[in-house]
Formats: structure tokens, C-alpha cells, sequence
């Protein structure tokens, strides 16, 4: 199931809400920052470092297409610091277009592998054609 399919049936199951430009995953928001507070209550993560994941979706925010460069910079900077706590994991809470349609912008990784397909499309058409003749 292609992600804006699994995010229009969460929503017409009212799992998520949409706050102005912040769409919030209700279960998954409430086990991550549930967990994330289970986990320091019990002693098993630091405080510091549970600030540190609790921050991760923000960092994910940060990464808005609309964003300015030296924003988008930092925020794939903390994206890329965050990845060995999980932080490629997709994002609980995130900008969404100020578009009603709810439809997720892509994001600068997005965009980059887009293009990366698409060069990669093409090297395959040109060695498909090549080898074909």
C-alpha cells in the first residue's frame, strides 16, 4: 500500500489530525513519546538522550522543501546525527502542503531519489537499447 493511501485511511479512521501545517499520527505519536517516557522512568535511557529522540520529529520538520537551504541543511545535518537511535524511522508527527488536499511534499531526500531514479531509468533505457540493436 503506497504511503498517501495508508495516510488518507488513517485519517478516515480519525488516527490522525491535522493541526494547521502539523499532521499528527495519534497512536504512533503517543507509543513513541509513551515508550520514550517509560524508558527514562525506568532508568533505562538517560535524560539527556531521551530529549535527543524526543526531538528526532522536529528534526524530520526541519527538512521542509520550503524551508530555506542552510534550514533543510541543518535539519538533514540532525537527521543524519539521529540515525544511529532510530532515526530513519518514518516521522510521527510532520509538515504537511498548505494545500487542503493533505498530500505530503516531498522532502530533499525525497526529491534526491527521484532523481536519482530517473537517472537511473535512463542509463537502463540506454543499455536496453544498446543491447537490443
Amino acid at each position: 500500500m503506497a504511503q498517501s493511501e495508508q495516510d488518507v485511511n488513517q485519517q478516515q479512521l480519525g488516527m490522525s489530525s491535522r493541526i494547521g501545517p502539523v499532521e499528527i499520527d495519534w497512536p504512533r505519536t503517543i507509543g513513541y513519546y509513551g515508550g520514550l517516557g517509560l524508558a527514562t522512568a525506568l532508568e533505562l535511557v538517560e535524560p539527556p538522550l531521551a530529549i535527543f529522540i524526543a526531538a528526532i520529529p522536529l528534526f524530520k520538520m526541519l527538512n521542509n522543501p520550503g524551508a530555506s537551504a542552510p534550514t533543510r541543511f541543518v535539519g538533514q545535518l540532525l537527521i543524519g546525527a539521529s540515525n544511529p537511535v532510530g532515526g530513519s524511522g518514518e516521522a510521527t508527527i510532520q509538515l504537511t502542503s498548505s494545500k487542503g488536499s493533505g498530500a505530503r511534499r516531498p522532502t530533499f531526500m525525497d526529491e534526491a531519489r527521484q532523481l536519482a531514479n530517473k537517472m537511473k531509468n535512463g542509463r537502463s533505457r540506454t543499455l536496453s537499447e544498446t543491447t537490443s540493436r
